[in-house]
């Protein structure tokens, strides 16, 4: 059984996909979650440190209105615009995730949506 999670505390997808689904209960698999204000709709931030913290912000959300949280994500991918960003990336993700830090892949590509630096998805375990 799969279930949708939505939150308005978190941006609304920009295309034809949710911001999560959650998977018996257990699993929460969550779209790519880009610097984008829930607010506003507007992208924050310029650089690639500012843009990390407004997507582990709405990562949060999503976590949150799932009942997960960042010590159960076991899995994420990273997508950045250029690898050259990774220590500034890495800083900022490293305050969320900490000494639980899950999996991850980090991989450089061409463009992002709306031409962010960063774009993030997550797999964590619902509790």
């Amino acid at each position: 059984m799969k279930t949708i999670i939505k939150t308005e505390n978190a941006p609304a997808p920009i295309g034809p996909y949710n911001q999560a689904v959650a998977v018996q209960g257990q699993l929460l698999f969550t779209a790519g979650q880009i610097a984008i204000d829930p607010k506003t709709g507007s992208i924050v931030g310029t650089t690639v440190a500012e843009q990390t913290k407004q997507v582990c912000e709405n990562i949060r959300a999503i976590l949150t209105a799932s009942h997960s949280d960042f010590a159960h994500v076991v899995k994420t991918t990273v997508f950045l615009k250029n690898m050259n960003d990774f220590a500034a990336m890495n800083e900022v993700y490293g305050k969320y995730f900490g000494d639980a830090s899950p999996a991850r892949s980090t991989v450089e590509v061409a463009r992002l949506p709306k031409d962010v630096a960063v774009e993030i998805e997550v797999i964590a375990a619902i509790y």
